[in-house]
């Protein structure tokens, strides 16, 4: 068997596509927005580790630090994150031996410290954010920004309608 000749690797979308409509359309909607999130994360992932020699979640703790230039405290990185404390920890102190963040003393509270950007972190992260955004660029390129505009706009009321009803089951 050639590479031609394999069968293309089915998602659950595509594995779904000859139900019925009706109470699977939710479903499908979940998957297609699952599929689509996968294949871009996963192509952001290869090109960040062939271009750059890193991974998201280097890269992504680096853009929030990016965006807080007078730094973030572990907590509150693992919270914009959405990951445990120990996973920032492992990748601060990666992030640290390569010279890419620093630990500052808090100003507030001698317990804790601050993680930011160090100018050799600040100027490798503008590179890699540059690339970044041409690779986002590239890979919504078949989409009209008409379509963008209405997709992010049905999105957003996707999140603010989840948030709804899960403050509601909180409540």
């Amino acid at each position: 068997m050639t590479p031609d000749d394999a069968p293309a690797a089915v998602d659950l979308e595509t594995a779904l596509a000859g139900t019925p409509d009706g109470h699977k359309e939710d479903l499908r909607l979940w998957l297609r927005l699952l599929s689509a999130t996968n294949l871009i994360e996963t192509e952001i992932r290869r090109r960040l580790r062939e271009q750059f020699a890193t991974t998201l979640p280097r890269f992504d703790l680096l853009a929030q630090l990016d965006r807080k230039p007078g730094g973030l405290t572990l907590g509150e990185i693992s919270r914009r994150m959405m990951v445990s404390n120990g996973n920032i920890t492992a990748l601060a102190a990666s992030l640290a031996a390569d010279g890419q963040v620093e630990r500052r003393a808090h100003p507030a509270d001698r317990r804790a410290h601050l993680l930011c950007l160090t100018p050799a972190g600040r100027k490798n992260f503008a590179r890699q954010s540059a690339a970044h955004e041409r690779w986002i660029a590239e890979l919504f390129a078949s989409v009209s920004s008409a379509d963008r505009a209405s997709l992010h706009r049905l999105l957003g009321a996707v999140k603010t309608g989840v948030r709804n009803t899960l403050r509601e089951k909180t409540v």
